[in-house]
């Protein structure tokens, strides 16, 4: 992927329109889709502009989650966050890697996997240049476990807010219930991350000194905003709201103390049009026929069959359109009383997105921000190893989901 040392390019290439990327068109195809789906009528106005409603605070914290990232990694927070985890690894590969991977499970369990992707790839990033290793293990731990350990607790993800309530189970019996599953998946995707990206990395490296960030001021509104973000999030607090602010102030500090690091292109353009084009897609389908073929798909058994099915589905289309309207579109059709084979829905739609760049928004997330540190992604390698991971931690989640049943 990229550079076959990991490293990143000196200087980032010249985006221009005879060169769109392959997921551009996807994401433009979508929206292109979404806006014909409502000019035609095929989706009515009124469904779209509920829609486009629901949808609205998202647009608000990607956009803005995003934009904080971007400049807090311009003021150069994340470079001296990665100096300290570098320099707690001691130079050796191994201790990294256990690091990060505590890091990345951490942040993804107790905030949530959006935060993950948005504030820990550009640490991990950053971590990778100044330790001079290779780039690539690093950020497929940040998005690997951004997914992956997103099954814990209710706060992990919009979709364990969903289940939980579905299920009547408080914040404790529902961490009670999916430890083992947590735990099951987190194994096997510490064995893949090892197998595919990390064991090729030489034994040690060279620990970097402290770094000192050029600009005190910005490095200071950078640490306080994101610090701000973080502290809104454990508060459960709004997150679009919290995330907004956190972005407005710091965009004051940098007007104020560094205006030329501020331009449009911070704003995350292609992300969002994907949202809402997705959405309107898959209203639109669910209006013409998907609920009645979830039904087919999912079935209503409430025994191992009907739990191994509604996951499976809910992986697999997870990786064709998206986890969160997939979750959506299947929590519709399983019986209240069906309380395993929801769950089991839960871990197909939070394990499996570990294959297509837009089967989670986190992936996404994640994408914009490799792209902004100058990362080049080879997608190819992307989904053949998430293809084997997802279904190995697939398997291992889903199999302890039923025997702890």
């Amino acid at each position: 992927m990229g550079r076959s040392d990991g490293a990143l390019p000196s200087q980032r290439p010249v985006r221009r329109w005879r060169r769109v990327a392959v997921l551009d068109w996807v994401r433009i195809g979508l929206f292109v889709g979404g806006v014909l789906a409502v000019s035609t009528g095929l989706l009515p106005r009124e469904a779209a502009a509920g829609t486009v409603e629901r949808v609205l605070p998202l647009l608000v914290f990607l956009g803005a989650v995003v934009v904080l990232a971007e400049l807090a990694a311009r003021a150069e927070l994340f470079d001296v966050l990665a100096g300290g985890i570098t320099r707690l690894a001691r130079g050796r590969n191994a201790a990294l890697f256990g690091l990060c991977l505590v890091f990345a499970a951490a942040t993804t369990t107790f905030l949530n996997l959006d935060t993950t992707a948005v504030l820990l790839t550009p640490v991990m990033i950053a971590a990778a240049v100044r330790s001079r290793v290779p780039v690539l293990p690093l950020a497929m731990t940040t998005v690997w476990l951004a997914n992956t350990a997103s099954l814990l607790l209710p706060v992990s993800n919009l979709t364990n807010l969903l289940a939980m309530d579905r299920v009547q189970l408080s914040p404790v019996e529902f961490a009670a219930r999916m430890a083992v599953p947590q735990l099951a998946a987190l194994v096997m995707v510490a064995g893949c991350l090892w197998f595919f990206y990390w064991r090729g990395n030489p034994p040690r490296y060279e620990v970097p000194v402290a770094f000192r960030p050029r600009d005190r001021r910005v490095f200071t509104a950078a640490s306080v905003a994101c610090g701000a973000f973080v502290l809104a999030v454990v508060a459960d607090l709004s997150l679009h709201w919290a995330a907004l602010a956190c972005a407005v102030t710091l965009v004051v500090a940098f007007a104020v103390w560094e205006r030329e690091a501020l331009s449009w292109s911070l704003l995350p353009w292609r992300l969002l049009v994907f949202v809402v084009g997705l959405f309107l897609v898959v209203d639109t389908i669910s209006l013409h026929g998907l609920s009645s073929v979830m039904t087919v798909l999912i079935g209503t058994d409430p025994g191992a069959e009907g739990v191994t099915r509604a996951a499976a589905v809910g992986g697999v289309l997870s990786n064709v359109l998206n986890n969160l309207p997939v979750y959506l579109a299947g929590e519709a059709v399983i019986p209240p009383a069906n309380h395993d084979q929801l769950l089991g829905l839960l871990i197909g739609t939070n394990v499996g997105p570990l294959i297509t760049p837009w089967a989670s928004l986190a992936t996404l997330i994640w994408a914009e921000r490799c792209a902004a540190a100058g990362l080049t992604i080879n997608w190819r390698r992307f989904m053949v190893t998430g293809t084997v991971t997802a279904v190995l931690v697939f398997a291992a989640s889903v199999g302890a989901l039923l025997l702890t049943r």
